[in-house]
């Protein structure tokens, strides 16, 4: 029986990650390391030493001064991140609402949790159970540490959890953890969140998901089109 639905928050609850891949590229970019926007959508769910990390290993391996680099890209990310204004997709507030009453409700992000408390104060008081960031575990997505620790704050058996991920690394983190599942394909194509059990269309389809999710028949639901 479904008893909990565990929600990513950026590009999930959030239309915010064009302004965070924005705000990394500029970071990025005025310590003269130059990507795409794309790499930091490919990137979400990672916390910030890990999007540093991923990004310097490889191609920029021998960049001078990496360690300073893993404090100061990140501040500068969010110096430029919290000049932006972020809206909620249509309808989340609502539909979350309605289902309060019918699950625990929890947000698994890989952002900083001072950023996390403030959406989620914001913009969905006194809606979710339990919110985890990424500073609330070492390893952060796609580790499964994240959903683990979701899991064992919500007191129930991951068997009895779904989640919602609009990101690669969230979809491995998910299913690292065994559990069930949602892509969501908000910034990238479907078939890059493909190790998810079910990849919808878009964000009303994810409303047609939630409100199918009271029947606890989730492996029956049929994609639209």
């Amino acid at each position: 029986m479904i008893e909990a639905l565990i929600f990513d928050m950026d590009g999930v609850l959030i239309d915010s990650m064009p302004l965070h891949a924005k705000a990394w590229k500029t970071a990025f970019r005025e310590v003269g390391i130059i990507i795409d926007e794309i790499e930091i959508f490919r990137l979400e769910g990672e916390n910030d030493t890990g999007i540093v990390k991923r990004v310097l290993d490889g191609k920029y391996s021998d960049c001078c001064e990496t360690d300073e680099l893993f404090v100061s890209v990140p501040a500068r990310k969010h110096e430029l991140f919290d000049k932006e204004s972020v809206t909620v997709f249509h309808g989340m507030d609502t539909c979350l609402l309605s289902l309060k009453n019918r699950f625990m409700l929890a947000v698994v992000s890989g952002s900083d949790k001072s950023f996390v408390e403030r959406m989620t104060q914001k913009y969905f008081s006194g809606i979710f159970d339990v919110i985890v960031s990424g500073d609330d575990t070492t390893k952060g997505k796609p580790e499964p540490d994240p959903y683990y620790k979701a899991v064992e704050m919500l007191g129930t058996d991951k068997q009895e959890c779904i989640v919602i991920e609009n990101a690669i690394l969230g979809v491995m983190s998910a299913k690292n953890a065994g559990i069930f599942t949602i892509g969501l394909p908000t910034y990238i194509d479907r078939k890059e969140l493909g190790q998810a059990d079910i990849v919808l269309q878009d964000h009303a389809e994810l409303f047609r998901f939630l409100n199918f999710c009271h029947t606890n028949q989730v492996h029956e639901y049929q994609v639209q089109g």
